[in-house]
């Protein structure tokens, strides 16, 4: 390839495929044998120079030979074909620890352009002018290889060196050549084991065939040939007996062979291997050794008692004592779980009063006393002990199973003076808590076993104990001396042990325990947790919690009672829980502030007096009254003198304008119009209607609205106008009139037409159109079956207090919209809204 009409100073030479190196000159080369499965193959020449930082690529084409490559025009792509062969030879060979004669001739390289040139060779590498030094060296004129000395294969198992050939003018028309010398193996090494000693353990009694260990032999020799094939064998056993086991020759794998291996017989075997190369041919080199094969212990031995009968004594009420040792024979390993014994008492220890357990230096059973034993009761005791071992019996191949090995003690009880003893030995006591000092809760006496009375016997309490009870010391009866409250200091924790004493004629002494527990009590009352409440006008329940101190069964669930009858009419309690009651009015009662007296029964029938506070509020949020629920909840608030004056005085200036008020309202006898001063105070008329039909039927259902406006009638003949002024708060239920009348007949109360140009009061509105619109209002609830319909007048809430203005509807006449010079005469404010209305 010529490189330089590509890239005339390039620095770096590289192919994108590692089967192709390229020289300097342009001359490519294999650096390996090439096949070429396809029809061409292709890689890159990548040429760079560094400092110019210049980069370029040739693309060459390799084909086969004889294929036939049409030229172009255009093409610029080099098709290499091979014109000479390769002048290198071969890899060659030496003999592993050959024995000369040395020099020893191994190869010859020669080039082909020795025929046009004079040519000289030489190499260099590993043997030549590396370690190991001097161990090859190559003619310069013929280009022999000669190796000086014998070679380890295992130390070094090839060599590659690099020759070369040059003119003497140091030109080098050949590549130079990689060429290896492998040294081929001699069997020199002996087989050897990685292991002095092979350990190995096996269970007694397993079965033939079961893996015991394997042996490991490795080869220093060259892999994969008879030098390194291995064969395993067993040379010898000991002890000389029947073999039991055996060695897979290939793997070396041990395996059990004999079908009773016997830990009691023979505890281990010591196994002589060998392991041969070749193959295990007799001209192979082999190496021995030792395996030892240690046989485990299993528990196929059951234990024995050496004796069968046993006798003992002991004294009545020892405790804690031992009073006989028993042993037994083993043949198992001694120290291993399969000869370690677990005894028990079979029989005869209903009452526990006997315990055994196992030296473990000794393995003998050992007999103790834990409970006293009584001479009055029984003189004789006789038990039967049996043995096992630790790790479960195993049955042996061809054996019998045997039962369980058993021994029988007999315990003779030596009579001894008692003191006193208690019965129970333990005693619970339970006070109820809060009870009296020198309440009785007990009797606790001890008797003489002697005897089996409780005559001549005196008790009494050490010092030093909890000071919650004392003891008759004739009767053994047990009160109180203090009062028992859970609550205080050390009788938080409920109960206390207290050590009793029992003291005869003859000064034998007897102990017992009273436990005293104090069992929780009705002590506290019940009270409820917060009684201070704002009530809102959606009238939403107050939900009561009470809290109660004491302990079940004497807290919840409550009981509350509303104890004032007239409050108990107004308000009720409904459940929600163990512990709260929900409240709320029954009716619609007025607001205020209710003081509610609630009663709360705990469990245990005792019963808390409360009283509940509700502020009966015309709001919407709590938050809106609670500055008049805190003034009242401040406590009493007493009046000065001062203060009652100025009550006194404010309520007759309100009489006198009310006085005043009423006489301005009613001085006028003649008919006001509209642009009156009054209006400046009054809705305008906006229409007048005829009265309807009179309906003579009585049974008028009255409203349950509140009307929160007030009425004047205006009578002029037959006809009645209706002008609304500003409410007094009043409902149509507080007054009640019956009959058919007109407003005239109530204003005179002999029911004459005339003619009265002033406002009528309120009542006597209230009372003409009442039982008018109560009838009305009956007949739009019924159907046409003469029965209550559900679609009735509807009550809606106030909103709002009445215009002086008159009606915007559609159908007002145009001409009203000219009459209102009113309006010059408004108030301030509403002259404010007058004029933003002309704006708009």
């Amino acid at each position: 390839v010529d490189l330089k009409e590509c890239l005339q100073s390039a620095e770096f030479i590289s192919s994108s495929d590692g089967n192709f190196k390229v020289l300097e000159d342009g001359s490519v080369y294999t650096t390996s044998a090439l096949s070429l499965s396809a029809e061409k193959k292709t890689f890159t020449i990548l040429l760079k120079d560094i400092q110019e930082q210049v980069q370029k690529k040739i693309h060459v084409d390799l084909v086969k030979e004889g294929k036939k490559t049409p030229k172009t025009r255009h093409a610029r792509d080099t098709v290499l074909k091979r014109t000479k062969r390769r002048w290198g030879p071969i890899p060659s060979v030496m003999i592993e620890n050959s024995l000369g004669p040395f020099p020893l001739q191994i190869q010859q390289v020669q080039s082909d352009t020795a025929q046009n040139y004079t040519i000289f060779y030489s190499a260099s590498g590993p043997g030549i002018d590396q370690d190991p030094k001097g161990l090859f060296y190559i003619e310069r004129e013929t280009g022999n290889i000669f190796a000086t000395r014998a070679v380890d294969r295992e130390q070094y198992p090839s060599f590659q060196i690099i020759c070369f050939a040059t003119t003497p003018d140091g030109y080098s028309p050949e590549v130079p050549l990689v060429h290896t010398i492998r040294i081929e193996d001699d069997n020199d090494n002996a087989p050897y084991f990685t292991q002095d000693l092979f350990e190995f353990c096996v269970p007694e009694n397993s079965r033939p065939g079961v893996v015991v260990g394997k042996v490991i032999a490795e080869d220093r020799d060259e892999p994969y040939t008879l030098h390194t094939t291995l064969k395993y064998r067993i040379v010898s056993q000991t002890p000389p007996i029947t073999p039991a086991f055996s060695l897979h020759g290939d793997t070396g794998v041990i395996s059990v062979l004999l079908p009773q291996l016997d830990r009691e017989l023979v505890p281990s075997y010591t196994l002589l291997v060998e392991v041969r190369d070749m193959a295990g041919q007799p001209f192979g080199l082999c190496t021995t050794g030792t395996v030892v094969v240690k046989i485990e212990d299993t528990n196929d031995n059951a234990p024995s008692f050496k004796q069968l009968q046993y006798e003992t004594r002991v004294e009545e009420n020892r405790v804690n004592v031992e009073i006989l040792r028993v042993t037994v024979a083993d043949l198992d390993e001694p120290g291993s779980p399969g000869s370690r014994a677990v005894y028990e008492i079979i029989r005869g220890n209903d009452d526990q009063a006997f315990e055994i357990t196992t030296d473990k230096n000794t393995n003998e059973g050992i007999l103790c006393v834990v409970k006293g034993l009584d001479y009055e009761t029984a003189k004789q005791r006789i038990l039967v002990i049996g043995v096992n071992n630790e790790a479960p019996y195993v049955l042996a191949p061809h054996s019998q199973q045997l039962s369980q090995s058993s021994c029988s003690v007999t315990v003779h009880v030596l009579d001894m003076d008692e003191g006193p003893v208690f019965k129970p030995c333990l005693l619970r006591l339970d006070v109820k808590e809060c009870e009296d000092i020198g309440t009785a809760i007990g009797r606790y006496v001890a008797e003489d076993p002697e005897t089996g009375n409780s005559e001549g016997i005196r008790y009494r309490i050490p010092p030093g104990q909890c000071n919650w009870i004392n003891i008759d010391d004739r009767s053994g009866e047990v009160r109180t001396v203090r009062v028992l409250d859970r609550d205080i200091g050390e009788m938080r924790r409920g109960q206390c042990n207290v050590t009793v004493l029992a003291i005869d004629r003859n000064g034998k002494t007897g102990t017992g325990t009273i436990q005293v527990c104090i069992v929780p009590g009705n002590k506290n009352i019940p009270r409820i947790t917060q009684t201070d409440y704002i009530m809102c006008r959606d009238r939403k329940p107050i939900c009561l919690t009470a809290q109660d101190g004491d302990e079940a069964p004497y807290g919840a669930p409550f009981v509350y009672r509303i104890t004032d009858r007239n409050l108990a009419a107004m308000w009720k309690l409904t459940p929600h829980d163990d512990n709260s009651w929900y409240l709320s009015p029954k009716s619609d009662i007025p607001y205020g502030i209710y003081e509610i007296p609630v009663s709360v029964i705990d469990n245990g029938g005792k019963i808390g007096e409360n009283t509940v506070r509700v502020n009966l509020c015309d709001c919407v949020t709590p938050t809106e009254c609670d500055g008049r629920t805190r003034q009242l909840s401040g406590g009493n608030v007493t009046l000065g003198l001062w203060a009652i004056l100025a009550m006194i005085l404010g309520s007759l200036l309100l009489l006198l304008i009310l006085i005043t008020i009423c006489g301005c309202c009613g001085a006028g006898v003649m008919h006001r119009q509209v642009t009156d001063d009054c209006a400046n105070h009054n809705l305008i008329i906006s229409n007048t209607e005829a009265p309807g039909e009179e309906v003579m039927d009585h049974n008028i259902i009255p409203l349950q609205n509140t009307c929160d406006q007030g009425g004047y009638g205006v009578k002029t003949g037959d006809q009645q106008t209706f002008e609304m002024v500003k409410g007094r708060g009043h409902t149509l239920e507080s007054v009640k009139g019956g009959g058919h009348q007109t407003l005239g007949s109530i204003k005179d109360g002999g029911g004459q037409p005339m003619m009265d140009t002033c406002r009528y009061s309120y009542s006597e509105w209230h009372n003409f159109t009442h039982p008018r619109l109560g009838e009305k209002v009956h007949l739009c609830r019924q159907d046409e079956e003469q029965k209550h319909s559900e679609d009735y007048l509807l009550s809606y809430n106030y909103e709002g207090k009445g215009s002086l203005a008159g009606s915007v509807g559609c159908c007002s006449d145009q001409h009203e919209e000219e009459a209102l010079d009113f309006l010059d005469q408004l108030e301030p404010k509403f002259r404010t809204l007058a004029e933003t209305c002309i704006k708009r």
